[in-house]
């Protein structure tokens, strides 16, 4: 420690140099963090997401809905552990621009455990919640983020206006709001609520009898996939043929559709350090330049050629150290909004772990041949100036 006020004012000797240079590490650490930290952390968000839950969709998306009969022949399937099916109705409060998407359940009590599953945890669903909504004929549950935008409450009846018409013609639908469900610190689900399949299938005009998708929790999750070909085989030829995956193979096909994240962040991550080591050898060739009468006093006054190669090396890491953890900081504070979009994402310790290593590989990178240079210093040469 006796040596660290040479090593500050041998980092502040240029006050604007070593602004800009760790601004620029800062500004670059914060892109690694960035970029990596949402790599990591969507792979970690698939790797949570359960691997024996089944979504059981029709094979094209412009085909009309599944029967609702098909859930007893997924029931009586040897190796599936239950099976429950939801519908959708869409529509609006008050204004066309405030859509609201309406999940209608199976009254099922998996579904306190299997609303978590294909929504990536978004959402923790209480067992009083659930019941209510299954006692109440036109009760509905409502997200947090839907009590908070349109000021809904326990007990208000609120009007969706649908295209989906009901057996009287209408398209205003009113439903009793009977709970809220919770929902995980970061994650905001969108205007969702769920109401009751039961009260929409009798009250609909058209599509009776039909479901948006099944969804099939199967015995064993190594058999998955196994299990989504057996499900399709089953309806193949019939009239509403399926398309049966994994959920968390759905996630990873959704995040595929971003493009080659690993290849991008890879091209990306590469350019800006490799460019972020020439700044730091550029900057510490320049200082040493500077400080060679410096440096020649120093080993004049008895410091050895060691002992002025740590010397440098230590400005280097300090202001890369730094600079590394404006930006990793910055980078950090990024994914509690990141994750309004993508549930559960956060910042993988891992990665400001590599992050501040790459920090320290990078500032020795950078410095190694300027403080050769400065190890090689003959004393006269360097009074000198030479």
């Amino acid at each position: 420690m006796k040596y660290f006020p040479l090593i500050w004012f041998g980092i502040w000797r240029r006050p604007l140099r070593t602004t800009l240079i760790l601004l620029q590490v800062a500004v670059a650490f914060a892109l690694f963090g960035v970029l990596q930290g949402m790599k990591s952390g969507m792979d970690q968000v698939v790797a949570n997401v359960r691997a024996d839950v089944l979504l059981v969709s029709p094979s094209l998306e412009s085909q009309s809905p599944l029967p609702v009969a098909y859930v007893d022949r997924l029931r009586a399937t040897p190796g599936i552990k239950a099976a429950t099916f939801f519908a959708v109705l869409g529509g609006t409060y008050q204004k066309p621009t405030q859509r609201v998407a309406a999940l209608a359940l199976e009254s099922n009590d998996v579904w306190q455990t299997l609303l978590p599953a294909i929504l990536l945890n978004a959402v923790i669903v209480l067992p009083k919640d659930l019941h209510a909504l299954q006692s109440t004929r036109t009760g509905a549950l409502i997200t947090a983020a839907s009590a908070r935008k349109y000021g809904w409450h326990v007990g208000d009846r609120i009007p969706i206006t649908s295209t989906t018409l009901q057996n009287n013609g209408s398209g205003s639908w009113v439903f009793d709001i009977v709970g809220i469900v919770s929902s995980s610190p970061q994650a905001q689900v969108g205007n969702g609520i769920f109401i009751n399949y039961d009260y929409l299938d009798q009250a609909q005009a058209l599509n009776k009898g039909t479901v948006a998708q099944f969804v099939v929790v199967v015995s064993d999750p190594r058999r998955a996939e196994v299990m989504s070909d057996r499900i399709d085989r089953m309806f193949a030829n019939s009239s509403s043929p399926t398309d049966t995956a994994p959920v968390r193979v759905r996630t990873q096909q959704a995040l595929q559709r971003i493009g080659d994240l690993n290849f991008l962040i890879r091209s990306i991550v590469s350019a800006v350090l490799v460019a972020l080591v020439f700044s730091i050898a550029t900057m510490m060739m320049q200082t040493v330049r500077e400080r060679t009468p410096e440096l020649a006093v120093l080993k004049t006054l008895g410091f050895s050629d060691l002992a002025v190669l740590l010397l440098i090396a230590a400005e280097a890491l300090i202001v890369c150290t730094a600079g590394a953890l404006i930006g990793l900081g910055l980078a950090t504070g990024v994914f509690p909004f990141a994750a309004r979009f993508l549930p559960g994402l956060s910042m993988p310790t891992v990665v400001l772990a590599y992050g501040l290593v790459g920090a320290v590989l990078i500032s020795l990178i950078g410095v190694s041949f300027s403080a050769l240079r400065a190890t090689k210093l003959q004393v006269v040469d360097g009074l000198a100036n030479r």
